[in-house]
């Protein structure tokens, strides 16, 4: 089982999401990003981490130091069920191909049609290949 399914399934059955993982060179960091919907706090993370501590000694997955921390508010969005979760919201995405000379869209999410995130901006509606996104976060609002 790779490291991003392991992860997940443990955290499914803790009632959390997975939004992220990222491995630093040589792998001796590795920093898990996870999401409830009330938001995270530091017990939850503290929580997640030791059961993650257990779930890697088993399944021997090598690492130095282990994160776990919350999106934040500019929360990244990788899978389709992210861009339809957060419709309505603000968000930057940029896309591996440019259209019409532009990588980088910014405006309302808009959630996702035939396969393209839809995305409401000042110009106007623009639909986003979704196997094209190469980066999305959400803009956050203070």
């Amino acid at each position: 089982m790779d490291l991003f399914s392991l992860v997940e399934q443990t955290l499914a059955g803790m009632g959390y999401e997975l939004v992220d993982i990222e491995m630093s060179p040589g792998g001796r960091l590795l920093r898990i990003f996870i999401d409830i919907e009330r938001g995270i706090n530091v017990d939850d993370c503290a929580t997640v981490s030791n059961q993650l501590q257990r779930v890697f000694e088993v399944e021997n997955v090598n690492y130095d130091r282990l994160e776990i921390s919350s999106p934040g508010l500019d929360r990244p969005l990788k899978r389709q069920a992210d861009f339809e979760r957060f419709a309505g919201q603000e968000a930057q995405i940029r896309i591996r191909l440019p259209i019409n000379n532009q990588r980088n869209f910014a405006g309302v999410l808009g959630g996702v049609r035939d396969g393209a995130v839809v995305l409401q901006t000042e110009k106007g509606e623009v639909a986003l290949p979704l196997d094209q996104v190469e980066k999305a976060r959400l803009v956050p609002k203070f």
